[in-house]
Protein backbone atom coordinates (compact mmCIF):
# COMPACT_ATOMS: atom_id res chain seq x y z
CA UNK A 1 0.00 0.00 0.00
CA UNK A 2 2.02 3.20 1.67
CA UNK A 3 5.91 2.77 0.91
CA UNK A 4 6.73 6.14 2.74
CA UNK A 5 5.86 9.92 3.99
CA UNK A 6 7.48 12.12 1.19
CA UNK A 7 6.13 15.51 3.01
CA UNK A 8 4.94 16.95 6.00
CA UNK A 9 4.08 20.84 6.70
CA UNK A 10 4.44 22.84 9.31
CA UNK A 11 2.53 26.71 9.29
CA UNK A 12 4.74 29.22 9.63
CA UNK A 13 3.82 33.41 9.50
CA UNK A 14 6.42 34.69 6.93
CA UNK A 15 7.85 32.34 4.68
CA UNK A 16 11.21 34.74 4.09
CA UNK A 17 11.68 34.51 8.15
CA UNK A 18 11.53 30.54 7.99
CA UNK A 19 13.70 30.27 5.23
CA UNK A 20 16.32 32.33 7.29
CA UNK A 21 15.71 30.12 10.15
CA UNK A 22 15.45 26.52 9.01
CA UNK A 23 18.43 27.23 6.07
CA UNK A 24 20.38 29.93 7.49
CA UNK A 25 20.55 28.09 11.09
CA UNK A 26 18.96 24.69 11.27
CA UNK A 27 21.28 23.99 7.71
CA UNK A 28 18.27 22.91 6.13
CA UNK A 29 18.20 23.07 2.23
CA UNK A 30 15.53 24.19 -0.02
CA UNK A 31 13.93 21.53 -1.83
CA UNK A 32 11.10 23.41 -3.77
CA UNK A 33 10.33 27.75 -3.74
CA UNK A 34 7.56 27.67 -6.65
CA UNK A 35 4.97 30.87 -7.04
CA UNK A 36 1.82 28.76 -7.86
CA UNK A 37 -0.09 32.42 -7.80
CA UNK A 38 -2.92 31.19 -5.12
CA UNK A 39 -0.21 30.54 -2.65
CA UNK A 40 3.60 30.17 -2.24
CA UNK A 41 4.97 26.36 -2.39
CA UNK A 42 7.96 26.37 -0.41
CA UNK A 43 9.76 23.24 0.80
CA UNK A 44 13.07 22.25 2.71
CA UNK A 45 14.43 19.57 4.01
CA UNK A 46 17.66 17.72 6.05
CA UNK A 47 20.67 17.52 3.03
CA UNK A 48 20.68 13.52 2.40
CA UNK A 49 16.87 12.82 3.21
CA UNK A 50 14.61 12.85 0.55
CA UNK A 51 11.55 13.86 2.99
CA UNK A 52 10.24 17.24 2.69
CA UNK A 53 8.81 19.91 5.25
CA UNK A 54 6.00 22.10 3.42
CA UNK A 55 6.27 25.61 5.16
CA UNK A 56 2.80 26.86 4.56
CA UNK A 57 1.32 30.37 5.74
CA UNK A 58 -2.17 29.53 7.52
CA UNK A 59 -4.67 31.26 5.26
CA UNK A 60 -6.78 30.44 1.58
CA UNK A 61 -7.42 28.55 -0.19
CA UNK A 62 -6.61 25.82 2.20
CA UNK A 63 -8.72 27.61 5.10
CA UNK A 64 -10.72 30.56 5.53
CA UNK A 65 -9.33 33.76 7.03
CA UNK A 66 -10.87 33.00 10.61
CA UNK A 67 -9.59 29.50 10.89
CA UNK A 68 -6.54 30.69 9.45
CA UNK A 69 -6.37 33.57 12.40
CA UNK A 70 -7.24 30.52 15.07
CA UNK A 71 -4.06 28.30 13.31
CA UNK A 72 -2.35 31.98 14.18
CA UNK A 73 -2.91 32.64 17.52
CA UNK A 74 -2.41 29.38 18.55
CA UNK A 75 0.59 28.82 16.46
CA UNK A 76 2.11 31.71 18.35
CA UNK A 77 1.20 30.51 21.80
CA UNK A 78 3.40 27.28 21.11
CA UNK A 79 -0.39 25.07 21.56
CA UNK A 80 0.20 23.09 17.76
CA UNK A 81 1.97 20.43 19.75
CA UNK A 82 5.12 18.90 18.31
CA UNK A 83 6.18 19.78 14.57
CA UNK A 84 9.42 17.05 14.45
CA UNK A 85 12.00 15.07 15.89
CA UNK A 86 15.73 15.98 14.50
CA UNK A 87 18.38 12.82 14.88
CA UNK A 88 21.94 14.06 15.38
CA UNK A 89 25.20 12.00 16.36
CA UNK A 90 26.35 14.42 19.08
CA UNK A 91 23.78 16.22 20.48
CA UNK A 92 25.62 18.81 22.84
CA UNK A 93 27.38 19.87 19.99
CA UNK A 94 24.96 20.30 17.94
CA UNK A 95 23.27 22.31 20.69
CA UNK A 96 26.44 24.39 21.02
CA UNK A 97 26.46 24.87 17.04
CA UNK A 98 23.13 26.22 17.09
CA UNK A 99 23.18 28.70 20.04
CA UNK A 100 26.40 30.26 18.50
CA UNK A 101 23.93 30.85 15.23
CA UNK A 102 21.13 32.83 17.50
CA UNK A 103 18.96 29.54 17.82
CA UNK A 104 17.47 30.06 21.30
CA UNK A 105 16.67 26.57 23.24
CA UNK A 106 13.90 25.90 26.04
CA UNK A 107 15.17 22.60 27.06
CA UNK A 108 19.39 21.99 27.28
CA UNK A 109 20.81 18.76 25.97
CA UNK A 110 18.71 16.15 28.86
CA UNK A 111 19.83 12.60 29.42
CA UNK A 112 16.80 10.39 28.13
CA UNK A 113 16.00 6.25 27.99
CA UNK A 114 15.92 7.23 24.73
CA UNK A 115 19.42 8.96 24.47
CA UNK A 116 20.45 12.70 24.79
CA UNK A 117 17.77 15.31 23.55
CA UNK A 118 16.74 19.03 23.43
CA UNK A 119 13.71 21.08 22.23
CA UNK A 120 14.19 24.44 20.76
CA UNK A 121 10.87 26.52 19.03
CA UNK A 122 11.45 28.07 15.83
CA UNK A 123 10.25 31.48 15.18
CA UNK A 124 6.83 31.16 14.88
CA UNK A 125 6.49 29.04 17.77
CA UNK A 126 6.67 25.26 16.30
CA UNK A 127 8.63 22.72 18.79
CA UNK A 128 11.03 20.94 17.26
CA UNK A 129 13.45 18.66 19.40
CA UNK A 130 16.95 17.52 18.60
CA UNK A 131 17.50 13.82 19.68
CA UNK A 132 20.86 11.68 20.18
CA UNK A 133 19.27 7.94 20.06
CA UNK A 134 20.16 5.47 22.49
CA UNK A 135 22.25 2.78 21.38
CA UNK A 136 20.18 0.69 23.50
CA UNK A 137 17.48 -1.45 21.75
CA UNK A 138 13.72 -0.89 22.33
CA UNK A 139 13.05 -3.77 24.47
CA UNK A 140 16.25 -2.54 26.74
CA UNK A 141 14.76 1.29 27.01
CA UNK A 142 11.00 0.14 28.12
CA UNK A 143 12.61 -1.97 30.82
CA UNK A 144 14.59 0.74 31.98
CA UNK A 145 12.00 2.79 31.99
CA UNK A 146 9.57 0.46 34.26
CA UNK A 147 12.25 -0.22 36.48
CA UNK A 148 12.72 3.87 36.97
CA UNK A 149 8.80 3.95 37.25
CA UNK A 150 8.51 1.34 40.30
CA UNK A 151 12.12 3.45 41.86
CA UNK A 152 13.65 1.23 40.70
CA UNK A 153 17.72 1.88 39.44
Amino acid sequence: MFQTITHSGIFVLDQDEALDFYVGKLGFEVRADVDLGFMRWLTVGVPGDPREVLLEVPGPPAMSEEAAAQVRDSLTKGALGLAFILSTDDCHKTYEELRGKGVEFSQEPTEQPYGIDCALRDPFGNHIRISQPSSLSAAEIAEMVQRQGKGCN
